[in-house]
Order: C-alpha cells, then sequence, then structure tokens
C-alpha cells in the first residue's frame, strides 16, 4: 500500500515537472514580450504580439513557445525578416531554470537531483519563479539597451519584501516580522555595497563604474534571498564579470574603458544561489576554516 502511494506521488512530481518545464516556456514568451517593449515605453499587454519589422499581428498558432521559433525556422512568416535567437534562448532558458526550481521540492527525499539544495516549502516555489523571470528580464534588457528598468530593480525590492511577509521560510523564519525583517536587511545590504563600490571606483576611475540600477538590481536580489546571498553574489558576479571582461579585451571585442554590462553577472551569480548557493557557501567557508591545517608530517616528534 505504501509502494502504490509512493508511486502515485512520484508519478505527480513528474507530471508538474513537465507542467514546470511548459509553464517557463510560456512565461519566456511574455518575458521576451517584456525585454522588447519596457525599454520602449510600449504596453506589454497590448496590443497583441507583431513582426517588429512589417507590424503583422501574430497568430496564435505562429507565437507557440519554442516550437514556432524551430518551425519558422527564425523567419516571419508574413515579411521573411529575421527572428532574433534571443527569443528562443529567453523562452528556452525560462523553462529549463523553472524545472530547476520545482525539482528543488521534495518531501520524499532530502538529496535532490544534480547536488541542488532541497526545497521542503512547496510555496517557495512560484517566489523563486517570480524571482528567476525577474532576473532573466532584467538581464536581456541589459544586454540590449544597457539598462536595467526600474520595473524589475524597485518592483523586485518591494516584490521581495512582500513575498518575504508572506512567506518567511524564503528567509528560513517562521513569522512574518522576522521575514520583513531580514528581507529589509538584505536589500540595504545590497544597495549600500554595491553604491559604495560605485562610489569608491568614480572617485578613482573619475567616470561612473557602475550604472545605479546594478545598484538596485543588488538591492532587489537582497530582498527575496537575504544578506548572506548578497555577499555571495557579488563575490561570483566580480568573478565572472572580471573574467568575461578580459577576455572580450584580449579577443580585441573591447577595450579596456568599453562599458560591460554587469547586471548579467550579479543574475547569474543569483540564480546560482538559489540553485546551489548554500551549498556552496558552506563547502567554502569549509576551505577557509582554520580547522583546516595540514597534518604535521609524520617523522616531525620523531627528531631527537
Amino acid at each position: 500500500m505504501y509502494f502504490q502511494g509512493y508511486l502515485a506521488a512520484f508519478r505527480w512530481y513528474e507530471i508538474l515537472a513537465v507542467f514546470s518545464f511548459l509553464l517557463g516556456a510560456c512565461i519566456g514568451s511574455f518575458l521576451n514580450v517584456c525585454i522588447y517593449r519596457i525599454p520602449r515605453n510600449i504596453s506589454v499587454i497590448t496590443p497583441r504580439s507583431y513582426c517588429p519589422k512589417c507590424n503583422a499581428a501574430i497568430p496564435w498558432y505562429l507565437n507557440i513557445p519554442l516550437l514556432s521559433f524551430i518551425i519558422l525556422r527564425a523567419k516571419c512568416r508574413f515579411c521573411g525578416a529575421g527572428i532574433s535567437a534571443r527569443y528562443f534562448i529567453v523562452e528556452l532558458l525560462t523553462a529549463v531554470l523553472f524545472l530547476f526550481v520545482w525539482l528543488k521540492f521534495s518531501l520524499l527525499h532530502p538529496s535532490r537531483p544534480m547536488g541542488l539544495v532541497p526545497l521542503s516549502d512547496i510555496r517557495l516555489v512560484p517566489a523563486y519563479w517570480v524571482f528567476v523571470s525577474g532576473l532573466i528580464l532584467g538581464t536581456f534588457v541589459d544586454f540590449e539597451r544597457l539598462i536595467i528598468p526600474d520595473r524589475v530593480t524597485l518592483g523586485g525590492i518591494f516584490t521581495g519584501l512582500a513575498l518575504s511577509a508572506a512567506f518567511p521560510s524564503l528567509h528560513g523564519e517562521s513569522t512574518c516580522i522576522r521575514g520583513i525583517l531580514w528581507s529589509s536587511l538584505g536589500a540595504l545590504a545590497g544597495w549600500f555595497s554595491l553604491w559604495a563600490t560605485a562610489i569608491i571606483g568614480k572617485a578613482l576611475l573619475r567616470k561612473d563604474a557602475m550604472g545605479f540600477g546594478d545598484v538596485k538590481l543588488l538591492g532587489a536580489i537582497g530582498a527575496f534571498l537575504g544578506s548572506k546571498a548578497v555577499l555571495f553574489t557579488m563575490l561570483v558576479s566580480s568573478l565572472t564579470g572580471s573574467i568575461v571582461g578580459i577576455s572580450l579585451v584580449l579577443a580585441g571585442r573591447k577595450k579596456m574603458q568599453s562599458r560591460i554590462p554587469y547586471g548579467p553577472h550579479l543574475a547569474l551569480a543569483a540564480a546560482i544561489w538559489v540553485l546551489w548557493g548554500p551549498k556552496m557557501w558552506d563547502a567554502y567557508c569549509r576551505f577557509l576554516s582554520p580547522a583546516r591545517e595540514l597534518p604535521a608530517p609524520a617523522n616531525l616528534y620523531k627528531l631527537k
């Protein structure tokens, strides 16, 4: 009887995993609309989806996430203009992240596939879906326009505070007040740590070293994930940003003084925290722990 119940639960878990992937693809399709329209101050609700080249309205059967891009061979059916690969990438990336967030959840097994950090509160699954959607939106707008919209940053801070009050387990707490407290501290830590970095960088380089959108984005990350995640995000994003920046300069695609979007690195580090961060942080702390001292040589005390 127990075995049958286990099989039924596993079957539903698989069905919801497929649903998570498909839902992510659909949300990714909507994020593509937002990525194009928000920086241009166009409503994301109306008009319906259209080709930006010929302005032809796109019917629903030509607007199926992932499939339409492949079936149409990345070309508009009406004017033949090419469709940016960004549309497919955003839909696939959102679908995969939604799936990974779902795979974190389990009440049956403490270990999760691919080393994902376990999640026992199912209410946090949609909360993390909202969070990664904002990260994807901010990332691709920053790639294309070198800005991060306030709807992502300031909206992310307020959303993080609201969700922390509704689901204090987002910060490992059980009460609304403590959830808001840790969310507020995380937002302040993210905002002021990167703000101080920007001020110091401007003083040293005599120009803006970092956009203020990055400051607000780290504040939103802190509101959702807390101050420990802020420190992790700064460390990882600095590492990935340095690697990418130096690689672009060496490849001749950028100069030392060129502007390189930093928001995508913050978003990448925050996504890593959601999926694996606490485990990576614990491993890093153990690595730096003073207790991790090499044992004395075997013959040290045999000397006469």
